[in-house]
């Protein structure tokens, strides 16, 4: 099992290239989603970094529901894997084609040259997927679109908190620590907890761990769990919990994070909150459990490396980084 794999710290002015490694900007000429795309491309350039858009990042590209076909999308990502002058991707947005093409990235070019990889929804596979082949500390994050892009409607205090702590998470070779809390934590099982950061999209994990690329089971040991969900039933996110309990998982982990459910309907007969789901499928379990935190598709996403080290508080609604994501960039 690899060890944790940090990218070099990134520095001002650095490269960093936005990639369409799922869906496309689309429809052609929605001004809104147009508008976010560049947005986000300048929160991006606010924090000191140059960026370059990548060729299917164009609002003419698509194929079915994607920007491009699984091999032309993969060939593109590892371009960028593979160039010296890009010190970080920024994923354009989700979707539903990433699955379709983990046996084509370059893992050789993660180890040879580790980058940080930014996104989240979809791209939670490819993280999962570098995690398990690399150990890259890979950023569960804001897209571009529809995460940086939003940051104009974020009230001006919590946008320098957020941009603050990005720039922090990307440059800086010390912890981070407390990360800023938003709207609305909760404790939903009171505790303290330290681990390695796993988690994502939770349909995207439990359909990975049916995979070659699965995240080990071992790297779930004292892990503090994380994830979030959308646009599906309540019983389904009961079933996917109880397959990661099948699994070992959930007697593995020191503590869980549950993101701000996003169009989540609660199926008839059964319970109307998602604390109610997750306190019975994790049972007698004494597992801390902080909920409603800033992890998902309701955003705006605090940026969470895997593989590294955190702590949860549930207690005073805490949630802080004990280790850096990346390493000197001297080194």
């Amino acid at each position: 099992m690899p060890s944790i794999l940090r990218p070099k710290a990134l520095r001002a002015s650095d490269l960093v290239a936005i990639a369409a490694l799922s869906g496309a900007l689309r429809p052609p000429g929605d001004e809104g989603e147009e508008a976010m795309f560049g947005q986000g491309v300048e929160a991006i350039e606010r924090m000191g970094f140059e960026v370059r858009v990548s060729p299917l990042v164009h609002p003419e590209r698509s194929w079915w529901w994607a920007a491009a076909e699984p091999r032309e999308i993969a060939g593109e990502f590892n371009r960028l894997l593979r160039d010296p002058e890009v010190r970080a991707i920024f994923a354009l947005t989700g979707g539903r084609m990433t699955m379709s093409y983990l046996d084509l990235i370059d893992y050789d070019a993660v180890r040879a040259d580790p980058k940080p990889i930014l996104g989240m929804s979809d791209i939670s596979l490819v993280h999962l997927a570098l995690f398990a082949r690399t150990g890259l500390a890979s950023l569960h994050s804001e897209l571009v679109t529809f995460g940086f892009g939003g940051w104009g409607e974020v009230h001006d205090a919590r946008r320098d908190e957020l941009a603050d702590v990005y720039l922090r998470v990307l440059t800086s070779a010390e912890a981070v620590g407390p990360l800023p809390s938003g709207r609305g934590w909760e404790s939903w099982r009171s505790g303290r907890a330290e681990g390695p950061l796993v988690g994502g999209l939770l349909n995207r994990l439990v359909d990975l761990q049916a995979t070659p690329y699965a995240v080990p089971v071992e790297r779930f040991d004292g892990a503090i769990l994380f994830w979030e969900d959308l646009l599906t039933r309540s019983s389904a996110v009961w079933t996917d919990l109880h397959v990661l309990r099948l699994a070992g998982v959930l007697n593995r982990i020191a503590g869980m994070i549950v993101g701000t459910p996003a169009e989540l309907e609660f199926t008839e007969g059964g319970p109307s909150t998602l604390r109610e789901i997750v306190l019975d499928v994790l049972g007698d379990r004494d597992i801390p459990v902080l909920g409603n935190v800033d992890i998902g598709h309701v955003g705006p996403n605090l940026p969470m490396p895997l593989g590294i080290r955190a702590e949860i508080d549930t207690d005073a609604l805490a949630l802080s980084l004990l280790e850096p994501a990346v390493t000197s960039a001297e080194g």
